[in-house]
C-alpha cells in the first residue's frame, strides 16, 4: 500500500479546507501516475487514521473526487480510481496536419511585424528578476478578496450579474470608478462617462482605435511607452515626437507642429511619465491646457501611476480641468492590485464612450463580471484606499532605499533622477555601458532585467531601461546594485 501519510501532507495555515486539499493532492497523484487506474484506496476510516484527520473529512473528499468522476464506488469493495479518467484527450477527424504558412499574408504595417519588440529573456528560478515597475503581489489584497468571494460569489445578486448585457463594464464597477476618481483626481464624472477595460492597454488601444484613422497626425514624446506607440502606428496614423525634459513634454516643440500641420491627436503621461518617470510641472499643464483650446487636438492622458505618490500634493490629472471634451483619461486598477488582475477605465466624451463600448463589445464581451464585482466592493467598503496606503509607505521605503544605495554604489556608472512616486526608476547607463550589454551579462549573473530598455537613435547617451524596485524587497534590491557595480566595474 502506498504510504498516504507521506504523499498527502495537510497545511493548516492554508485557508483551502483540509477536504479540498486532500482531493487535490490526490487528483495529483491520479495523474501523475502514482495512483494508476483501478486502484482501489483505503476505506475512509483508514484513510483517517493514515493521515490523521476526521473521518468525515475523507468522505467529503472520496464524495468530491466522485463528484468529478476520478473515483468510484464498488459495492462491498471500496472505493477505487475510474478506469477512464476525466480528462479530455481529443481526437481529430483528419490526419495529423501542421499549420503552415501562409505566404500572401502580410501584417497591416510595421507595429505587427514584431520588429520592435524587445529580445525575449528567460528566466531562472533563482534569478532576481527586476522588472518594468510591477506592484509587489506578496502585497495583493488577497484576504480582502477572498472575502468579497466568500460573502459574494454564491449570492442571488452575482449571479444575476453574471448575466446582464454588456454596457461597458459592470455597472457597479463603474459607479464605485467614478465616485473613486472624484474623490481622488477632482474629477467631476458620473458612471456613463467611463468604460471598464481589461487593464490600461485595451483602453489605449481602443481608445486610438475610436478617435484614429489612416493618415492622421498623432504626436508622442522620445522616448515614449513603446506599446502605445505601436497601437497608434497600427492604426495606419504618422507619428511625430517632441522631446522631454525635467518639467516635462517639450511644448514649444509641439506648437511648432501645430503651427505646421493639423494634429489629430497627443499621447502623454504627465505623471510619472513611461519611461522617465518625469512629472509635468503646473506650469506645463496650463500651457498645454491653453494649446488644446487653441488648436482642438485631442489628448490621451494615460495615467497609470496617479495613486503612487509619495507626496501628499500630487498635482491633479489634466482631465480635472475644462478642456471641452478633448482629453479622453485612461487609467488602471492593474497596478494597485497585482498584474494578473486586468481592470482599467477610460473616461471620454459621451460620443466617444459609445463607440468605445461598442468596440470593446467586439474583443471583450462582458469583460470579468466577477473580477469586477469583487474590486467595486472593494472600494465602496473601503479596502482598496487602505490598500493603497499601506502599499505606498513600502514603496516609499524602497524607493528611498534604492535611491541611496545607488548613489553610494553606482554614481560612477548610472544617472537618475529620484521619482516623486511610482515604482520603477529610470536608470540612465553613462555611454560606456551599453544597456543592451549590461542586460545580457546581468542575466549571465543571475540578474534578470525585463524593464524596457531604451536606446535613442541619434543620442547614444540616452541609454537607459526601466530598473522596478516596488516588487523586490531590500535584500534583492541590494544583491541586484552589486551585481551591477561588479559588472560595471570590470568594463
Amino acid at each position: 500500500m502506498l504510504p498516504y501519510h507521506n504523499l498527502i501532507v495537510i497545511d493548516k495555515q492554508n485557508q483551502l479546507p483540509v477536504y479540498r486539499q486532500i482531493t487535490n493532492r490526490l487528483i495529483s497523484l491520479i495523474r501523475e501516475g502514482l495512483i494508476p487506474p483501478g486502484t482501489f484506496f483505503p476505506g475512509t476510516r483508514q484513510m483517517a487514521e493514515f493521515i490523521t484527520v476526521n473521518r468525515k473529512t475523507i468522505i467529503n473528499a472520496y464524495e468530491e473526487l466522485m463528484t468529478e468522476d476520478w473515483i468510484e464506488s464498488v459495492d462491498r469493495k471500496g472505493y477505487r480510481v475510474t478506469p477512464e479518467l476525466p480528462i479530455i484527450k481529443p481526437r481529430s477527424f483528419q490526419p495529423p496536419n501542421s499549420f503552415s504558412s501562409c505566404d500572401n499574408m502580410t501584417a497591416r504595417n510595421l507595429a505587427l511585424q514584431g520588429g520592435s519588440q524587445p529580445e525575449h529573456r528567460t528566466t531562472k528560478s533563482w534569478d532576481i528578476v527586476v522588472n518594468d515597475g510591477y506592484p509587489d503581489p506578496e502585497l495583493a489584497p488577497f484576504n480582502e478578496i477572498s472575502k468579497v468571494y466568500r460573502d459574494k460569489a454564491t449570492s442571488a445578486r452575482i449571479k444575476q450579474l453574471m448575466c446582464l448585457r454588456d454596457q461597458g463594464g459592470l455597472p457597479l464597477l463603474k459607479e464605485a470608478t467614478a465616485l473613486f476618481l472624484n474623490e481622488t483626481r477632482g474629477l467631476n464624472i458620473r458612471k456613463d462617462d467611463l468604460v471598464i477595460t481589461r487593464g490600461a492597454q485595451m483602453a489605449i488601444y481602443i481608445a486610438a482605435t475610436v478617435l484614429l484613422a489612416k493618415g492622421d497626425h498623432v504626436v508622442v514624446t522620445e522616448p515614449n511607452y513603446r506599446y502605445a506607440d505601436e497601437i497608434i502606428e497600427n492604426t495606419g496614423a504618422h507619428i511625430s515626437k517632441i522631446g522631454i525634459d525635467a518639467e516635462g513634454p517639450a511644448l514649444d516643440q509641439l506648437e511648432q507642429i501645430l503651427k505646421k500641420s493639423p494634429v489629430k491627436m497627443l499621447y502623454i503621461v504627465p505623471h510619472l511619465h513611461h519611461p522617465t518617470t518625469i512629472t509635468m510641472s503646473a506650469e506645463r499643464r496650463q500651457q498645454l491646457l491653453q494649446l488644446i483650446e487653441r488648436y482642438r487636438f485631442y489628448v490621451i492622458e494615460d495615467d497609470y501611476g496617479y495613486d503612487f505618490h509619495y507626496t501628499n500634493n500630487p498635482i491633479l490629472p489634466l482631465a480635472s480641468s475644462p478642456h471641452g471634451g478633448k482629453i479622453i483619461y485612461i487609467g488602471s486598477f492593474t497596478k494597485l492590485l497585482a498584474p494578473s488582475i486586468r481592470v482599467g477605465y477610460m473616461i471620454a466624451a459621451p460620443d466617444i464612450v459609445k463607440k468605445a463600448t461598442d468596440l470593446k463589445r467586439l474583443i471583450d464581451l462582458r469583460g470579468d463580471t466577477f473580477i469586477e464585482f469583487m474590486l467595486a466592493q472593494m472600494i465602496i467598503n473601503g479596502d482598496l484606499v487602505r490598500h493603497i496606503n499601506r502599499s505606498n509607505k513600502l514603496y516609499a521605503r524602497r524607493c528611498d532605499f534604492i535611491c541611496d544605495l545607488l548613489t553610494k554604489k553606482l554614481s560612477h556608472a548610472v544617472e537618475f533622477t529620484r521619482p516623486l512616486g511610482g515604482m520603477a526608476i529610470w536608470l540612465r547607463f553613462k555611454r560606456q555601458y551599453p544597456v543592451n550589454k549590461i542586460i545580457n551579462d546581468a542575466a549571465h549573473a543571475g540578474l534578470c532585467m525585463i524593464g524596457m530598455p531604451f536606446r535613442l537613435a541619434g543620442n547614444p547617451n540616452d541609454n537607459g531601461i526601466r530598473f522596478g524596485f516596488a516588487s523586490l524587497s531590500e535584500e534583492e534590491i541590494s544583491k541586484a546594485v552589486d551585481i551591477l557595480v561588479k559588472l560595471t566595474s570590470c568594463s
